[in-house]
C-alpha cells in the first residue's frame, strides 16, 4: 500500500473518470426527470378554493419526496463522475435502481402524506389509510429503500471488482469500499424497519419508521471513521514525501 500511496496518490482525491455524460447517465436522467414528473401529475387540478388549499397543504410531502429522489440522483450522478462505467453488468444494475425509482414514486408521496397529515391537515390520501394498513405501507416503504441501496451497493461493488481495470489507487480503492459500506449501513436500517413492523401488532408498526432516524446516527459515525482513516492515509503521504 506504502508504494501505491507514494506513485499514484500524491492528493488525497479522487479522480473523475467519467468527466462526460454517456449514454446510460442520459437515459438515467430521463428516468428520474419522469419520476419527479409523476410527482407533479399525480393529483387532480384544484377545482375550488378549498381544494386548492388541501393541495397547498401537500407541498411538504411533495418536497421531501422531491427531496428523497434528489439525493438519490446525486448518489448515482458522483458514482458516474467518479468510475465512468458503462459495461454490461452496469446497465443492468442502474436499469434496477431506475425501475425501482419509477415503481416507489407513488408510494413514498403516500407514506410522506400520512406522516404529515396531523401537522398539515391535508385530507385525501391520509384519510384513506386504515390503522390495520400501517404495516403494509411501512413494508412497502422499507422494501423500497431496502432496493435502492442496495442497487446502489451492487454497482459501487463492481466498480470495486474492476478497480484493476479502472486503475483505482489505493486512497481511491478505500474511498469505494467505504462508499460500499454507506449503501449497506442504509439497507441495513431499511430492513430493520421492515423486520420490526413485522413484529410489532399493526396498529403499532408505525413506529417502525422512527428507525429511520437512525441513519443520520449511522452515517455521522461512518463519516468520522472514514475522515479519521483519511487523516492517516495523509500523514502516510506526508511521510514518504
Amino acid at each position: 500500500m506504502n508504494d501505491r500511496l507514494r506513485t499514484q496518490s500524491p492528493r488525497l482525491e479522487f479522480r473523475l473518470r467519467g468527466r462526460e455524460m454517456n449514454r446510460i447517465e442520459a437515459v438515467s436522467d430521463v428516468v428520474f426527470g419522469f419520476a419527479l414528473t409523476l410527482l407533479v401529475v399525480s393529483g387532480q387540478v384544484p377545482r375550488t378554493y378549498a381544494e386548492l388549499i388541501d393541495a397547498m397543504r401537500g407541498f411538504p410531502a411533495f418536497a421531501l419526496t422531491f427531496a428523497m429522489l434528489m439525493v438519490v440522483w446525486a448518489r448515482h450522478y458522483y458514482f458516474f463522475r467518479y468510475f465512468g462505467l458503462d459495461d454490461a453488468p452496469t446497465i443492468v444494475l442502474n436499469t434496477l435502481l431506475l425501475f425501482v425509482v419509477v415503481f416507489y414514486v407513488y408510494p413514498l408521496k403516500f407514506l410522506f402524506t400520512v406522516w404529515l397529515a396531523p401537522v398539515t391537515g391535508q385530507n385525501g390520501g391520509a384519510l384513506q389509510l386504515a390503522a390495520l394498513d400501517t404495516r403494509g405501507l411501512m413494508i412497502i416503504f422499507g422494501s423500497g429503500y431496502v432496493a435502492v441501496y442496495l442497487a446502489f451497493a451492487a454497482l459501487v461493488f463492481h466498480a470495486y471488482r474492476m478497480r484493476e481495470a479502472l486503475g483505482l489507487n489505493a486512497y481511491e480503492i478505500a474511498h469505494t469500499k467505504n462508499a460500499l459500506a454507506a449503501q449497506l449501513l442504509n439497507a441495513s436500517v431499511g430492513a430493520l424497519s421492515i423486520l420490526l413492523a413485522m413484529l410489532v401488532s399493526p396498529r403499532q408498526a408505525g413506529y417502525a419508521g422512527y428507525v429511520y432516524l437512525l441513519v443520520p446516527l449511522f452515517l455521522n459515525l461512518h463519516g468520522r471513521l472514514w475522515r479519521r482513516r483519511r487523516r492517516a492515509m495523509a500523514k502516510e503521504i506526508a511521510s514518504l514525501a
